[in-house]
């Protein structure tokens, strides 16, 4: 079952332009249950003496060395957290956002009789570091995974530290403007960087172990936290402020402990792994805790490095995957279905001159098979669409003011943003 709760981000020190609130093609909008998240590690404020970070302090475990250049995923037997922490540690890496900020000096005003008062005023500009993440190394030559959320503020220079303590300027190759999944990379210096792979997250099972790194509270870089896979295919909704709010579809929750700074850090089986991607956490709840799956990453991940962006098939709808008490509350006639409904800030159900505008889709439609497969909380709309292409031709069947109709659609990529 596909559960939905509300989201909220974490706002940066610096103000910034608020992001454009976005729909994600294959996904769907309804607020169930109203749950506080944050996206953990956008703009976390970083302890600072004198404009620096407070003193990196030592991983909780230590790691053991690996060959150059080596894959530090599996062959681990799943038989111990710590040989598997040890092994990957070298390749998870610590995130830090630099950027210039006013630099504020004190003077005394007279006022007169002898009376001077304290006041402030910019003398300048001076280099901070304002926020920090979380980010695992992907291939020998230095690319790293992130979340796009952690590396957004295109103002902010970023640096990435590896586990040995050795810091690289990172250079942000490409943003995943559907998908909060950034490519980052950092110059190698010639040697070869340890590395993770993805594993298949369609094979994770509900209680399944895991584990997962990251650069707690901005301060504690590769902390371990270790749990269980708690839900499958959750949705959650992020949001920023009125209005602005994205979606994350098919999510992986964990009780893994998952702080602010954890942000694009990996969740890893016991074979190391890497099985999800950290992206938020409750802000009110305890031991809950969201990561973006490894297959849909890995996707994203190839078409950043193949186009400078991802590529995804795009419907245009918001919907929620009709279960049984959705049913009963509004006296559906129908037991299965994506209902398009618009989003609990006011988001259109149908994005306009999306495809599925163009194919006549309207808000209260229930999407009830694609391709002549039903539409259940098992296969929810956007798991029988995320293996589509752009310019694939689907085949809905749709409710329609109580009458069934098949439409065809043609699936695009989203319109770019303006902001």
């Amino acid at each position: 079952m596909s559960d939905e709760k509300q989201v909220w981000k974490q706002q940066p020190l610096e103000s910034q332009s608020a992001r454009q609130s976005f729909m994600f093609g294959l996904m769907g909008s309804l607020v169930a249950m109203c749950v506080v998240f944050i996206l953990v590690g956008i703009g976390l404020t970083l302890a600072q003496k004198n404009g620096k970070l407070a003193s990196w302090l030592e991983s909780s475990v230590t790691s053991q060395v690996v060959a150059d250049g080596a894959s530090v995923s599996g062959g681990t037997g799943g038989t111990s957290v710590v040989d598997v922490v040890a092994k990957v540690n070298p390749a998870v890496v610590s995130i830090v956002a630099t950027k210039d900020v006013p630099n504020m000096e004190r003077y005394n005003q007279s006022v007169g009789f002898g009376f001077v008062i304290p006041q402030y005023r910019q003398n300048g500009t001076k280099s901070q570091e304002v926020s920090s993440g979380s980010g695992f190394i992907i291939s020998a030559d230095g690319y790293v995974v992130t979340n796009q959320h952690v590396v957004a503020d295109k103002e902010a220079s970023y640096t990435i530290f590896l586990n040995d303590g050795s810091e690289h300027e990172a250079t942000v190759v490409a943003l995943g403007d559907v998908y909060d999944i950034a490519l980052l990379k950092i110059d190698n210096g010639g040697k070869d960087l340890a590395y993770l792979q993805f594993g298949d997250s369609e094979q994770l099972k509900q209680g399944q172990s895991v584990i997962a790194i990251g650069n707690a509270l901005g301060q504690f870089r590769n902390t371990v936290s270790v749990g269980v896979v708690s839900g499958l295919s959750r949705s959650v909704t992020a949001s920023s402020g009125p209005g602005q709010s994205e979606l994350l579809q098919d999510v992986i929750q964990t009780d893994a402990a998952i702080n602010s700074g954890n942000s694009g850090g990996p969740l890893l089986d016991l074979q190391g792994f890497v099985i999800g991607v950290n992206v938020a956490a409750s802000n009110g709840g305890s031991n809950v805790a969201f990561a973006l799956p490894a297959n849909e990453v890995s996707k994203s991940i190839d078409d950043m490095k193949k186009y400078g962006h991802i590529v995804r098939p795009f419907l245009g709808v918001r919907f929620v995957t009709i279960d049984q008490q959705l049913i009963d509350v509004n006296n559906l006639i129908v037991d299965h279905g994506a209902l398009l409904l618009r989003g609990s800030s006011g988001e259109l159900a149908v994005v306009p001159g999306s495809p599925a505008d163009k194919a006549g889709l309207v808000e209260n439609d229930i999407i009830l098979s694609v391709d002549g497969v039903d539409v259940t909380t098992e296969k929810p709309l956007n798991t029988l669409l995320q293996d589509r292409a752009v310019g694939d031709e689907v085949k809905l069947k749709v409710l329609h003011d109580g009458e069934e109709k098949e439409l065809t659609v043609i699936l695009s990529e989203p319109a770019k943003s303006t902001k």
